[in-house]
């Protein structure tokens, strides 16, 4: 019986989600080669014997916490039609909220850690983009086919130029330290103090048909 005061033990899939959450929080704060399995049972209260158990080599937890920022990362998103009924302000925010989750601080990190391993790891460096990059070009393509009635090809390259023209120059700067990272959680109602809205709302409606 566990006393008051103890720890309670996690098992099975608990404990595989919590060791995620606790490896994410230490591949960020000391880099994948830094990072330690020891470091992370340790930390997340279990023995190196259970982590292994649910993750047989540091690479296998780092792709698993890659595909744990997917989850999260795609949860905070959304999909463009959830930001608004007039689908130009729906593109509109869309971006916008990418932009925003892409300079926050912990993303910021994770997209460094990523490039930083792309070599030696490539698997984890294309997991990554597949969850961030990928996920979201797909997501926008799909809602500009179906919105102005274009087929797959037209909405993937019209969703590829607008996000690259109103994320990538400010994700730069920000992963090359010229521009500072958001460091507030990317909560959605500050979105237009952590966005220039305007400036992406003028890019989309030169952009889209019509």
């Amino acid at each position: 019986m566990r006393q008051e005061g103890e720890p309670r033990q996690r098992r099975g899939e608990e404990l595989r989600r919590h060791i995620l959450f606790v490896a994410k929080d230490v591949f960020l704060e000391t880099g994948y080669e830094r990072a330690s399995m020891d470091t992370v049972a340790a930390r997340a209260g279990t023995s190196k014997r259970s982590l292994y158990a649910h993750f047989e080599s540091k690479d296998k937890l780092f792709l698993a916490v890659m595909d744990l920022v997917r989850e999260l990362y795609l949860a905070r998103l959304r999909t463009p039609d959830a930001y608004a009924e007039d689908p130009a302000e729906a593109v509109t925010l869309f971006c916008g909220r990418f932009l925003q989750l892409m300079a926050w601080e912990p993303q910021v990190r994770t997209c460094r850690l990523s490039i930083a391993e792309a070599e030696r790891l490539p698997g984890s460096s294309n997991a990554y983009f597949d969850a961030i990059f990928a996920g979201t070009y797909e997501r926008l393509s799909v809602y500009l086919a179906e919105r102005y009635a274009m087929d797959h090809v037209a909405g993937a390259a019209l969703a590829e130029d607008l996000l690259n023209r109103t994320v990538l120059p400010r994700l730069f700067r920000t992963l090359l330290n010229v521009e500072e990272v958001l460091k507030d959680a990317p909560e959605e109602i500050a979105l237009a103090e952590h966005v220039d809205l305007n400036a992406i709302r003028r890019l989309v409606s030169t952009a889209l048909p019509g």
